[in-house]
């Protein structure tokens, strides 16, 4: 396999769940722990509740159903096991390789933060799609960055 579709797998694998990566490439230990830290969280945090909310339109009531001191710690775990699965499969040699997943990690946090309150055109978004969408500037603030400090 080129390192380039082992770097999308196991950013693909880390996506389905914090850890998945981890374990493809043999590091148990840290794949077993960031699996039992998603579940601590997500657990604590209602975050399926949440999600299963969303998805049937019931913004409000995920809204209410999230605990949002919990919930700020997801998206730390979830880019930093994407980082770690990224930089082990052989990704990451260049200088400020890191900005996207910390630059996400943050402007994610930041939306669960606002996301009760954040509207778009007068709908209600919640704690799953808004911070979502949230990954978005995340990435085009990390990769722009990256190149920036690259070309100095």
């Amino acid at each position: 396999m080129e390192k380039k579709d082992k770097i999308i797998e196991s950013i693909l694998w880390s996506i389905a769940l914090p850890g998945f990566s981890q374990i493809l490439n043999g590091q148990l230990l840290k794949g077993f722990l960031f699996i039992g830290l998603e579940f601590v969280i997500n657990v604590m945090a209602n975050f399926n509740e949440i999600i299963r909310l969303s998805f049937i339109g019931h913004i409000e009531s995920a809204v209410y159903s999230a605990n949002y001191q919990w919930l700020m710690f997801y998206p730390c775990l979830y880019f930093f096991a994407m980082w770690d699965a990224f930089k082990n499969a052989g990704g990451g040699g260049k200088p400020y390789s890191y900005l996207p997943f910390v630059s996400s990690a943050f402007l994610v946090t930041v939306g669960i933060m606002y996301s009760a309150h954040a509207k778009v055109f007068g709908i209600l978004l919640g704690s799953v799609w808004f911070p979502m969408l949230c990954v978005i500037p995340g990435l085009i603030i990390g990769f722009s960055f990256k190149k920036i400090l690259n070309n100095n």
